[in-house]
């Protein structure tokens, strides 16, 4: 058996090798290093069904985790780093207009190096069970994402989208450190199993600690774009290169939300703190439900679309999460929502992307007009966003419905009426501004009558990724069944 912790050490090594390669090789093409990148990533994701568990490990004093919580979430971050990489490769061409003195596919290692630091600060996010290793790790992943969004230097929304997000992580970092500090300062512990013991078992004050965890929680919801923290998001997601978008929209909300869920977990045993706590989720969902569909309705560009659409998503995460019960079994059912609606977001997400990233590059704008006419085009890369965009939308037969499903099943479950109801308006609103994008595919004419092609890579990427929505939306028992195996989160023992 293999030891969890050996996947983050190989996927370090990696990236430290890949920027080695960068800074001595004499090659102007270091497109080798990203396909050696996906074989390595492509074959830790294998390696990760065979790792050993937490056997024999006391959590209350320890600051990593590897139960199959963490190891399924380290898995969302290491396909989404390979999809990441595919399509760097495709996005090449635009980079090199934009970097000082790059021909295409030259130069780029560190582009392809950083999403691979990214994918390791993911991976010991999932397994963090100590403040301190949550913050390190956040810490990794944040500064690689500050370069990947300003990378292209010779475009201003590329540095502007830079400059936002680096002032508005650190002023997220700020809050989440100060938060730190007062549960710190209370509890006299940072790890998580010991703060909850240390909740059960001493006398400490209601108030204070409730400040603590609020805190805590607006650090987090920077990091997870709920309303009213989501005000970096649209000028990011457009400004930043699209592979970092999806790696925004798809990778820092899933390790955001796994932290959230480990986060909250020791303080919803406690009556005072769980009531405050669940109804401040309840009414950041609404919000971020109502905002995200709301304001995607009249955009016209698709990456911003898919930035309020990722805000949207965040909201129907937040139902779940606000939908816990003080019971552990209940916490699983909404765990299993939050788990298998980010697999679904994963392949949705990243698909769309990654098709957007293809017809860009042939018709040099990221606009829905640009859509129009696809079907006749490329019937296979316009098959691939249909896909995309009718699970985005929740239709049945879809992973993005049944996620949905799962999602409003918990809401119902803890009683949470009003935010069942919100969301299925905003369901509805999806159902428009997802299908303006296939109406242009299928029923405009296209602005250009030149056939788009794709590499082997782009192809094999987009058929997997668009037989897997379909697959896992009418036959979800294998994620289901992986998540409800234990505890969405474990009790410490004690």
């Amino acid at each position: 058996m293999i030891s969890p912790l050996s996947l983050e050490i190989v996927v370090l090594i990696l990236g430290i090798f890949m920027l080695l390669v960068e800074s001595f090789s004499k090659s102007d093409d270091k497109q080798g290093l990203a396909r050696f990148a996906i074989v390595i990533l492509s074959a830790l994701v294998g390696f990760s069904f065979f790792t050993t568990g937490n056997a024999g490990v006391d959590l209350s004093r320890a600051f990593y985790s590897a139960d199959a919580t963490a190891l399924f979430f380290k898995r969302i971050a290491l396909v989404t780093t390979i999809v990441v990489l595919v399509m760097a490769l495709e996005y090449r061409t635009v980079l090199a207009r934009f970097i000082p003195g790059v021909t295409p596919g030259a130069g780029l290692g560190e582009f392809y190096s950083l999403p691979i630091f990214t994918c390791a600060g993911l991976m010991f996010m999932a397994s963090a069970v100590d403040f301190l290793l949550i913050f390190v790790s956040l810490e990794l992943v944040t500064v690689s994402f500050y370069v990947l969004v300003a990378y292209m230097r010779r475009q201003s929304t590329s540095l502007e989208a830079g400059v936002k997000y680096l002032i508005l992580g650190a002023l997220s970092t700020g809050f989440l450190v100060y938060g730190i500090t007062w549960i710190f300062g209370l509890t006299g512990q940072t790890n998580l199993y010991a703060i909850s013991e240390a909740l059960h078992t001493r006398d400490i004050a209601r108030a204070p600690l409730l400040f603590g965890v609020m805190l805590t929680l607006v650090g987090l919801g920077f990091k997870i774009a709920a309303v009213p923290f989501q005000i970096w998001v649209p000028d990011v997601y457009q400004g930043a290169p699209t592979p970092v978008t999806a790696f925004l929209s798809v990778g820092s909300k899933a390790a955001g939300f796994v932290v959230l869920l480990r986060v909250l977990e020791p303080f919803l045993g406690l009556s005072t703190i769980n009531t405050n706590v669940l109804t401040l989720l309840a009414i950041l969902a609404g919000a971020t439900l109502l905002y995200g569909n709301l304001a995607a309705l009249p955009q016209d560009n698709l990456k911003r679309l898919f930035a309020y659409s990722s805000i949207a998503h965040a909201g129907y995460l937040l139902v779940a999460v606000a939908s816990v019960q003080n019971s552990p079994t209940s916490f699983g059912s909404a765990g299993v929502a939050v788990g298998y609606y980010l697999v679904a977001y994963l392949l949705m997400t990243l698909l769309s992307f990654l098709v957007m990233i293809v017809v860009s590059n042939h018709s040099r704008g990221d606009d829905i007009t640009h859509f129009n006419g696809l079907a006749k085009r490329s019937p296979f890369l316009a098959f691939g966003m249909l896909a995309a965009m009718l699970s985005l939308a929740g239709i049945p037969f879809t992973a993005g419905f049944y996620g949905k499903l799962l999602v409003f099943a918990a809401a119902i479950q803890a009683g949470k009426f009003v935010l069942v109801g919100i969301g299925v308006i905003t369901v509805a609103a999806g159902f428009y501004y997802y299908l303006r994008v296939v109406a242009a595919m299928y029923w405009q004419e296209p602005n250009d009558d030149t056939k788009i092609t794709l590499s082997f890579l782009s192809k094999f990427t987009i058929g997997t990724l668009t037989a897997l929505i379909f697959i896992f939306g009418i036959f979800p028992q294998p994620i289901v069944q992986s998540l409800r195996s234990v505890p969405m989160i474990q009790t410490a023992q004690h």
